[in-house]
């Protein structure tokens, strides 16, 4: 059995393909006669009806660890990965995309913190990848360093850590009983399979190293230019905070502290995607922020200091035109936060 079944969603991605494939199958060589410590994996690619020749990049790969699946009709990127998922036979299951890579040593390393912590969930750094080759580091190392294993209840800033796939490394039988898939359409369809693991999980382990490498400014990407499929976002929390209101009357109800982490949690996301719908629509996704923050804010939720709650206050009570005095603010503390990263 492999210790990793890495499942990879493919559409679209012909140009960046051979590099991301490169630096899984490149990293876990296979293995020879006496080769016993070398990360044992297999890549699982769900061919997802792609309109370019990423098929032929896959078949044209000759590696006994490489299972291509080939989906006759686009079925997007969530159920691919749930697809993938379903044939996997490694204890573990790593989600990464097409676009993307796995920072170099990262597969090792991942491996090693699965053999010595046994989580159940695995959260790992990346960084981003930027189309002239350099990089920029996440943000989310603060996060990562206060503890290596327990739980989310003892941490609950582990929360604020990026809502995708790709960034955990799940136990499979713990993914395959969350009882939530992906099956949402895109963008944001990691969302709810994110909160529940982090919520359900009795051991979360924690890698404090850049295990991944996240493209950013990829022409077709969600991310890379303004776009109204970003709405999405609220129907993904929807799906969130729908469950935890139902698990508020069990037995195993979420403690007051977990509810305000998921609910800050969720705003937050709303205001990191709000520079990234169409301005055209950017009031209306205001107001749906706004409506969910009055819907959804637990009792006794105290704002964030600083800038951040500064933000809240404002999406609280629905002042548009002053939060958009910010954002021109906290696009230059950006550069200027991204910038001293680089000279680092």
């Amino acid at each position: 059995m492999p210790l990793i079944s890495v499942v990879i969603p493919v559409h679209g991605v012909a140009d960046y393909l051979d590099r991301c494939l490169d630096s899984i199958l490149g990293d876990a060589p296979p293995g020879g006669p006496g080769r016993d410590d070398l990360v044992k994996i297999e890549v699982i690619a769900v061919d997802d009806a792609s309109p370019d020749a990423s098929g032929q990049i896959l078949a044209a790969r000759r590696d006994p660890r490489l299972r291509v699946i080939t989906n006759p009709v686009a079925v997007g990127p969530g159920p691919a990965r749930d697809l993938g998922a379903k044939e996997a036979s490694g204890q573990y299951v790593w989600f990464v995309d097409g676009d993307d890579e796995i920072a170099p040593g990262g597969l090792a390393a991942v491996a090693a913190a699965l053999a010595r912590l046994a989580p159940d969930v695995l959260l790992v750094d990346f960084e981003y990848l930027y189309p002239d080759g350099t990089t920029s580091p996440s943000g989310g190392a603060r996060y990562l360093r206060d503890a290596e294993t327990g739980t989310l209840a003892g941490h609950p800033a582990l929360i604020h850590l990026t809502m995708t796939a790709w960034s955990k490394v799940f136990r499979r039988d713990f993914l395959a009983g969350l009882g939530v898939d992906f099956g949402r359409p895109a963008p944001h369809e990691d969302v709810l399979v994110s909160t529940m693991a982090l919520l359900a999980a009795r051991q979360i382990g924690v890698l404090d190293r850049v295990c991944y490498r996240y493209r950013r400014g990829r022409r077709g990407s969600f991310l890379a230019a303004p776009d109204a499929a970003n709405f999405a976002i609220f129907g993904a929390y929807d799906q969130v905070f729908t469950v935890l209101a139902e698990r508020a009357g069990s037995s195993a109800p979420l403690s007051p502290r977990l509810r305000a982490a998921v609910f800050e949690r969720a705003i937050w996301h709303y205001t990191t995607l709000l520079p990234l719908v169409p301005g055209r629509r950017r009031r209306e996704f205001f107001r749906r922020m706004t409506a969910d923050f009055r819907r959804w804010r637990p009792d006794g939720f105290v704002f964030p200091p600083g800038a951040r709650g500064m933000k809240f206050r404002l999406v609280a009570r629905g002042a548009y035109p002053a939060y958009r005095l910010l954002e021109p603010l906290n696009r230059l503390r950006v550069m200027l936060a991204r910038g001293r990263a680089a000279k680092k």
